[in-house]
């Protein structure tokens, strides 16, 4: 009987056309049995053979699912390994995306920072420029959240540069009696700029250039102005101040005072070469004064105090002084 209900599933899973051979033979069989006692039924070549292909087709067939699965899995992984140096379509348009910002960055971006630039570099104490500093600075930030940062910082660096090497050329024409005049006229010129270009620059300085490069924008434009123009023409201020300094008055001493200042902002070590120079100007240049140079110092005071009256300066109404002194 088990040997029937075997067979009857096997006909009923089976949907080939074998089929039919095979229920022919089972109801022949059956047919054939005699009455009585049950009987084992009788073998059936044909029957067998088939049943044997049967499981042998289920057998591959469930040895080979688990290897699709599998196929198709590794080449899902391979695909995946496989185009990750590859462009897929999400990374083209991000590629295209990045090209336009660039493209958007050097023709309209940098064009009008570079004129906002030129007018705050080149105005005088004096002018009054119209410059939307609210413009430049959304210029400035859109750069930065495009990941521009770096490419602005090096484009702001050249025209500085390219600014300071016209101005060197500038100082390099001028006559020595008015060369202390035209440099302090360029150094304040340019420190009034960086007060103007600093500030609008502030995003790129926060997030690019303190934060990647451990540095300061201000401090790096300033270090531009002593390598470009300072550094160029020391060998020929340094011997014009020292001689204004020894005949007071011969420049504005306002004029002389803000150039002493400036270089030693600049270049510290400056001050080594001519002390007596920046000690006029600069507090603590020299070294603590000791007691046996006390004379030198009352000497040096008397002498200045006869040059300032031999230039016109009074010492003051002396009268008034030994009135309230006798009083």
């Amino acid at each position: 009987m088990e040997y029937m209900e075997e067979g009857a599933l096997d006909a009923k899973d089976d949907h080939n056309h074998n089929v039919h051979a095979y229920g022919t033979s089972v109801s022949r069989a059956l047919t054939e049995v005699p009455s009585g006692s049950p009987q084992p039924l009788p073998h059936s070549p044909a029957c067998g053979a088939e049943r044997r292909r049967r499981r042998q087709r289920r057998r591959e067939e469930g040895s080979r699912r688990p290897d699709s699965a599998s196929k198709s899995m590794d080449s899902d992984s391979s695909s995946d390994g496989s185009d990750a140096g590859k462009f897929t379509p999400n990374s083209t348009s991000k590629f295209l995306l990045n090209a336009m910002a660039v493209e958007d960055y050097q023709n309209n971006h940098w064009p009008n920072l570079e004129k906002a630039i030129d007018l705050l570099l080149n105005q005088k104490p004096t002018d009054h420029i119209s410059v939307s500093y609210a413009q430049i600075y959304s210029y400035v930030y859109k750069c930065v959240c495009q990941q521009h940062s770096e490419l602005l910082y090096k484009d702001l660096m050249l025209k500085i540069i390219a600014h300071l090497k016209q101005v060197s050329s500038h100082l390099q024409t001028s006559a020595p009696e008015n060369f202390i005049e035209n440099f302090n006229l360029a150094l304040t010129q340019y420190i009034a700029s960086l007060q103007c270009i600093v500030p609008v620059f502030m995003y790129m300085n926060k997030f690019y250039i303190e934060t990647k490069l451990n540095q300061d924008l201000r401090d790096e434009l300033m270090k531009l102005f002593a390598n470009h123009v300072a550094e160029k023409h020391i060998k020929t201020l340094m011997p014009l101040l020292i001689k204004a300094h020894s005949m007071p008055f011969q420049v504005q001493p306002s004029t002389m005072a803000s150039v002493v200042k400036g270089l030693y902002s600049l270049r510290p070590d400056w001050a080594q070469s001519a002390p007596a120079l920046f000690s006029g100007f600069i507090p603590q240049i020299n070294p603590p004064a000791m007691e046996s140079q006390l004379p030198d110092y009352a000497a040096h005071d008397q002498k200045l105090q006869m040059e300032l009256s031999m230039n016109g300066f009074p010492r003051g109404d002396q009268s008034r002084k030994r009135a309230s002194e006798d009083s």
